[in-house]
C-alpha cells in the first residue's frame, strides 16, 4: 500500500449534460414512511434470495437522524422475513467500539425487532479488490460471507471525511472490519493522527473497499438511499450531530450503486441554493465528489440514469422535477 498520487476533481460538480456513457435506473418516491420504503424496495427485491444481509448504520446512542426503527422494522416483516442485519465494530473507541458495547447500542436504538449480526465479532475475512490502485484486498467482517444477498439500506447524509455519505459510504467503511480494514482506509500507518487520511485519497481507498463487497456478491446486491434528516455530520456522530439544515427529500432505489449515489447528490445539487448550502460546503470542501468518478473509473455502475417516480405511475423525471417545491429548512417528523 504505497503512496499513490490521487486523482484530483473531487470538489468539481460535474453536471449531467457533461456525463458520458450508458444509462441506468433509479426508482424515486416522495413518500417518507415505512410504506414508502417498502414501496420502493418491491422495485429492487428481485435480485435479492437465500440468506439476505440488510446493511444500514445503526447510529450511535440515541441518534437522532438515522433511519425510523419501524421503518425497517415494517419493511424486513412484511418483505423479508428472515433477514439480518449487519454491521461492524467501529475504529474509533466509542459506543460501537467493542462487541460488548455495540450490543448495547443496539438495544438502546431499538435495534432488537430481528437478529443484528455484528460480522467481526468472529473474525476478519481478506476480499479482493478488482483493480484496485490502493489495495488488492481488503479486511471486511468474516460472518458478512455467510450471505448470499445484499441490501444496501443507506441514510444519505452528510460526513465528516467522505463529504457525504450514500450507499458506498455505507459499505465501504461501513463493511470493513473495525480494527483493520478501517485503519487501512483511514490512516496512513507510522503517524499518530488515525484519520489523517483525506480528500481524493480516502475517497479512492473507501471506493476500492466497497468495490471489494459488491464484486463479493455480484448481482445479488441492491441500493435504497433514504434522503432524509440530512444532517452535514455521519450518523457515527450521534448527538453531537450538527443541526439538520437542508429539508427531507425522498427515497432511491436502484441495482447501480453509482447512480443511485448520483442520483441523491444531483437532487441536492437541484434544490435551491438556501436549501443545500451546507450540505455542499460539507461535499466540495472534503472533495467527496471523487467517490464518484473513481466509481465510475473502477467500472461500478453509470453516473447516467433515467429517474422513475413511481407516485406518478412511473414517469421519468428529472432531479429539478423530484425537488420542485421543495425549500427552506427541516420540519422535525414523527420519527425523530
Amino acid at each position: 500500500m504505497s503512496k499513490i498520487t490521487a486523482g484530483t476533481g473531487g470538489e468539481k460538480y460535474i453536471p449531467y449534460s457533461e456525463r458520458s456513457g450508458a444509462e441506468s435506473v433509479v426508482y424515486f418516491t416522495r413518500d417518507l414512511s415505512a410504506a414508502g420504503l417498502v414501496k420502493i424496495f418491491d422495485k429492487v427485491k428481485e435480485v435479492l434470495s437465500g440468506k439476505i444481509a440488510v446493511k444500514l448504520h445503526t447510529g450511535e446512542q440515541h441518534g437522532p437522524n438515522i433511519i425510523p426503527r419501524p421503518w425497517v422494522k415494517q419493511l424486513i416483516d412484511e418483505k423479508i422475513s428472515g433477514a439480518k442485519i449487519i454491521e461492524t465494530n467501529t475504529y474509533y473507541d466509542g459506543d460501537r467500539y467493542t462487541t460488548e458495547n455495540h450490543k448495547k447500542t443496539l438495544e438502546v436504538n431499538g435495534w432488537t425487532f430481528c437478529p443484528v449480526d455484528i460480522t467481526d465479532a468472529n473474525g476478519t475475512a481478506l476480499l479482493p479488490v478488482p483493480n484496485g490502485k490502493w489495495f488488492k484486498e481488503m479486511s471486511v467482517g468474516k460472518d458478512m460471507l455467510n450471505y448470499d444477498s445484499f441490501l444496501a439500506l443507506t441514510h444519505f447524509k452528510g460526513h465528516t471525511q467522505g463529504g457525504f455519505g450514500g450507499s458506498n459510504k455505507n459499505i465501504g467503511i461501513g463493511c470493513a472490519d473495525g480494527q483493520i480494514g478501517k485503519k487501512w482506509i483511514h490512516t496512513t500507518p507510522g503517524q499518530p493522527n488515525m484519520w489523517d487520511i483525506a480528500k481524493e485519497e480516502f475517497m479512492e481507498r473507501m471506493t476500492e473497499s466497497t468495490q471489494a463487497t459488491i464484486s463479493h456478491f455480484k448481482n445479488k446486491i441492491a441500493y435504497i438511499n433514504v434522503m432524509r434528516n440530512m444532517s452535514v455530520s455521519c450518523d457515527c456522530e450521534g448527538t453531537a450531530a450538527q443541526p439538520v439544515v437542508t429539508p427531507d427529500v425522498g427515497i432511491l432505489a436502484s441495482l447501480d450503486i453509482l447512480a443511485v449515489d448520483q442520483a441523491c447528490v444531483d437532487l441536492v445539487y437541484a434544490l435551491p441554493e438556501e436549501s443545500h448550502h451546507d450540505l455542499i460546503e460539507r461535499i466540495e470542501s472534503r472533495h467527496g465528489l471523487r467517490q464518484l468518478t473513481y466509481m465510475k473509473e473502477l467500472g461500478m455502475g453509470n453516473d447516467k440514469y433515467k429517474l422513475i417516480d413511481i407516485d406518478n405511475n412511473d414517469a421519468e423525471i428529472t432531479a429539478a422535477d423530484a425537488v420542485k417545491g421543495i425549500s427552506g429548512g427541516w420540519i422535525p417528523d414523527a420519527f425523530n
